[in-house]
This record gives C-alpha cells, structure tokens and sequence, in this order.
C-alpha cells in the first residue's frame, strides 16, 4: 500500500488523542472506581434461565421478597432469547436463603427451564485471586519486554510496553466508566489482546528493521520517511487481520453465553485499541525516541541502527 499520508509527522496528534483518553480515564477511576465482581471480592453469584424474555422488574421483586433487594448494577441479562438471567449479591449466601431464592423461583417462575446456580467466594479467596490476576498480567508484560529487547533493542521493547498499557488503561477505562463487572473472564481478555496487541507491534517493528537495513537512514527526515513506508507496507495486512478477529468477537458478544460477555466485550475494545496503538503510537514513540539519538551523534553522521 502505498502511503497516503505521513503518519510519523502527524503523530503528534495521535499522542494528544492518546493523551485525552488518558485523562479522561483517570478521570473515569476518580469517580467511579471498578464494578469488581465475586471474583475479585466476596459476594455470591446466582444464575438461571427463564422459559421466556427476563422481566427485570419480576426478578427484582423475588428478590425482595425474601429480603435480597438487588443494586442498578446487579442483575444482568444474556442468552440468544436474553432469557438467562445473573444476579450479583455482596454477601455469601447461607444453605437457607439458597433454598429460599430456589422456592422464590418457583412461586414467580414456575416454568423456568432450570434450577439455580449458585457461587459463592469468601474474602480471603477473592484476595488471593485479585493477587494472582495482577501477578500474572505483570508476568506477561515482563517477558514482552525480555522478549523484544532480545529480538529487536531495547527503544523498541518500551516503545512496545507504552502501547500495551495504552491498550490495557483504555479497556479499564471502557469498564469503568459502563460499570461492566470486572471478573476472571476479564483477566483473560487483557492477556489475550496484550498477546494479539505485541504480535501486531512485532510485525511492524520487523519491517522496520528489514527496510532499516535496506535504505540505512542518516538523518532523522530519511528515517521517519522509513519507518513511514514501513508502517503503509504492513496496513493491509493489520487491517484484514483485525476485522476476521473483530467480526468473531462481535458475533460471540451477541450469540455467545452470559459467562463470556465481559470476555468478548473487553475483546472488542482491545482488538481495535491494538491495532490503533500497534500502528499510531508504538512506532511514532520509537522515532522519537531514536531521533534524539541522531540528534546527538557527532558530525552529520547519524548513529549506526541495531541490527
């Protein structure tokens, strides 16, 4: 493909859009913080599917019946039909109020397809696993770096990272701000589009190196112009790739299970997060940052690129 525009010099204003979702997003934490769910705090979930379309006001009022009022945030609804309903409650349900909500359905619902599913997590184990979740996305951000620095240098491995916590903050921020519930399914969402995110960076930042060695730039014009057509080299090939994988999730987000919607909904963000931030701020922060270096070289002479 050929360049349509320079993307290097207009970087400046993908930064300051970058820039602005990042303020908004703090923003976002500083007044809503994360809906978490019984994953990530002790609490119950209890789940059931309907012979028919979830009335919201009928199961509220079952609820309440038996001295459970739910929240906004607590009852959510999914399925083909949207016939499955998920209720969220902050405490852990004894044997009696299961057995009470169970007869409760019956009362409102005695067509109901199933029984109720109940999980329950106490507060030690929801500490434990918001531990582990936060160790494992560190873990996966830690190899990036060793990974890339090895393959390519170490300027490409942090200009990698910033574009990952781009992606990630961007995703948190979606969460936020819509109060989706952060669980588990979530967790596995982050490490799969940081996954989907670096291999894209990677297949940039390999033809920059190849077209690196091909032209050898010595002023920092001749290597944004480099970089530049290296980047409209990979666009057909990031776009068509996004879009199979885009068009997977959206149909999983709607067709798929309840279980999965906070997964395939933070997919989505992230899938188009990525290829933006693989294409519009990894790179552009690598020139930048490589640029200063030629700045600084002796002579007119720029300093020779890592091979």
């Amino acid at each position: 493909m050929k360049p349509r525009f320079d993307i290097i010099r207009a970087s400046r204003w993908f930064f300051l859009l970058s820039g602005a979702i990042t303020v908004a997003g703090i923003i976002v934490f500083a007044l809503f913080g994360f809906n978490l769910s019984t994953d990530f705090k002790s609490g119950s979930e209890v789940q059931f599917e309907l012979n028919q379309r979830v009335p919201d006001a009928r199961v509220r009022q079952m609820f309440a019946s038996i001295g459970l009022p739910l929240g906004d945030t607590s009852l959510t609804v999914g399925g083909i039909q949207q016939n499955v309903v998920m209720v969220t409650l902050p405490e852990q349900l004894t044997a009696k109020q299961i057995s009470e909500i169970q007869s409760a359905e019956h009362r409102f619902f005695p067509d109901a397809k199933q029984d109720i599913q109940v999980n329950s997590v106490d507060p030690f184990v929801a500490e434990q696993t918001a531990r582990k979740a936060v160790y494992a996305v560190l873990a996966a951000a830690a190899c990036i770096v060793v990974y890339i620095a090895i393959r390519f240098e170490f300027r490409f491995a942090i200009s990698g990272i910033i574009a990952l916590l781009h992606d990630a903050f961007i995703v948190l921020a979606a969460f936020a701000l819509l109060r989706r519930e952060v669980d588990l399914t979530f967790v596995a969402a982050l490490l799969t589009i940081v996954g989907y995110s670096i291999n894209d960076t990677i297949v940039i930042f390999d033809r920059i190196r190849e077209n690196l060695k091909l032209d050898k730039p010595e002023t920092v014009e001749e290597l944004r112009t480099v970089v530049n057509k290296s980047l409209w080299q990979v666009m057909n090939r990031s776009i068509r790739t996004v879009l199979t994988v885009l068009i997977a999730a959206v149909i999983l987000y709607f067709f798929g299970g309840i279980s999965i919607r906070n997964f395939t909904f933070a997919l989505i963000i992230g899938l188009v997060s990525g290829a933006y931030s693989s294409i519009f701020i990894a790179s552009p922060i690598w020139v930048a940052w490589r640029s200063r270096s030629m700045k600084r070289a002796d002579g007119d002479h720029a300093a020779p690129i890592p091979e």
